[in-house]
């Protein structure tokens, strides 16, 4: 009896691990960057100088632009957060405000486990688990070298799953390098 609940529950485990691969891929395809808690983005109101500037994405998701009301940037792509901007502007200050929103600083990495520098590290382009590691000053002796554990919010939730080490990374992704078993 014991020994099919193990392979019962076994099965069921291995359904649930496969099935957030499978979101975890598709969020991974050629969806469109959201901003989140420590990105900094560039918002340029044309023709008003005194809107325009550097701002940061905070805890709670908000950017505080002169003269309007705390906006929500967060879980909004650039395009969407520009809509937004332009018309809390329109309703209190502007006619047809053009704006426009530019991501000057990716919120960065984590990376934990066995690498020489385990930390927060800033986020680049093109970024692959491979470099990240390599940005973390490279594996330790004891480090798994074949795959990474990897969570990273999709969709408004966190999502765990492994990776090989040729998997882009993104802002906000935490690594964890395993230690390998002799």
């Amino acid at each position: 009896m014991g020994a099919a609940l193990g392979i019962v529950f076994g099965g069921l485990s291995g359904c649930a691990s496969s099935a957030s691969r499978q979101t975890f891929a598709k969020a991974e395809s050629n969806e469109p960057y959201t901003l989140d808690s420590g990105d900094k983005l560039r918002v340029t109101v044309f023709g008003q100088p005194d809107l325009s500037g550097e701002f940061a994405v905070d805890g709670s998701g908000m950017i505080a632009i002169p003269l309007i009301p705390p906006v929500n940037a967060g879980g909004l792509t650039t395009t969407e957060l520009q809509a937004s901007i332009a018309d809390a502007l329109s309703r209190t200050l502007l006619r047809n405000p053009n704006v426009s929103v530019q991501v000057t600083e990716f919120r960065p990495f984590y990376i934990l486990g066995e690498v020489a520098k385990a930390g927060q590290y800033p986020f680049v382009n093109g970024m692959t688990v491979q470099s990240a590691v390599a940005i973390a000053g490279g594996f330790t002796y004891r480090a798994y070298q074949d795959s990474v554990h990897v969570t990273r919010r999709v969709g408004g939730r966190l999502v765990e799953v492994d990776l090989p080490t040729n998997a882009p990374v993104r802002p906000g992704d935490t690594i964890l390098v395993e230690e390998r078993y002799f």
